[in-house]
């Protein structure tokens, strides 16, 4: 018989109480017990950062992580980034900037980068390229992300539309 636990954690700020087994990744957690199947898991290695979601705010490989590890935390994932039924500003800015392809890496890149926008309000563009270098696209080339994330920047703090 596999080790059970029961855990409480918050994700997108809804609580949620379960028994799971100990080995449980946070990643098969968020997708097969919640059914939020916007994190995406690719490498299962934490190489290729799809499966980034924010823990307390900070960014983690949901794949590395076992759920139980986040008993009592809070979890984002990419559902939660939507604001009163809208994109949020860096949603809305990948859309304008054609930041995506495919979109299988696209959810990593959103917790990525909505953690470093939070952080870094005024980035630079070598900034975003090397806070990018943990999530591996194979479609866009990065230009796109970045030129969604320094717009993204720039409606947070008021200077475009």
């Amino acid at each position: 018989m596999p080790d059970t636990r029961e855990i409480t954690l918050t994700v997108n700020g809804k609580e949620y109480r379960r028994e799971v087994e100990t080995r449980l990744t946070l990643a098969d957690f968020l997708r097969h017990e919640l059914g939020l199947t916007g994190t995406h898991v690719g490498c299962e290695h934490g190489v290729c950062g799809a499966c980034t979601v924010l823990v307390e705010g900070r960014s983690a490989r949901s794949c590395l992580m076992l759920a139980v590890q986040c008993d009592g935390l809070g979890v984002s994932t990419i559902e939660g980034l939507v604001e009163g039924g809208a994109l949020s500003p860096l949603q809305q800015a990948m859309q304008d900037c054609h930041g995506l392809q495919c979109g299988f890496c696209t959810p990593g890149v959103l917790m990525t980068l909505t953690e470093f926008l939070r952080e870094h309000t005024h980035p630079t563009e070598a900034e975003v390229r090397e806070v990018l270098t943990g999530n591996l696209c194979r479609c866009t080339g990065y230009q796109g992300m970045v030129d969604a994330a320094l717009l993204a920047a720039k409606r947070m703090r008021g200077e475009a539309a």
